[in-house]
């Protein structure tokens, strides 16, 4: 296994998963942020990726219902971004 492999799966690259009803399709405002469902922290994408999944399908009766991956390793390391 070379450096960077290693280096790159010993890596906490987290990720928010959270989602909510939206006011309408076209735009990501919320209905109402106190009801927001803030699913969790997750340490890689994969992780974040099935939880989003699970509760996207969850509420795929309600279409205003959103779910989003937010990369939050690029807000707190900005200059790394680009890399990963």
């Amino acid at each position: 296994m070379s450096q960077l492999q290693k280096t790159t799966e010993n890596q906490q690259l987290l990720h928010l998963v959270f989602g909510g009803e939206l006011v309408d399709l076209d735009s990501v405002t919320f209905n109402d942020l106190g009801r927001l469902d803030i699913v969790g922290i997750f340490p890689n994408y994969a992780s974040a990726q099935a939880a989003w999944k699970a509760k996207a399908q969850a509420t795929v009766d309600n279409a205003q219902m959103r779910y989003f991956i937010v990369h939050l390793h690029r807000l707190l390391e900005p200059q790394t971004a680009a890399n990963g």
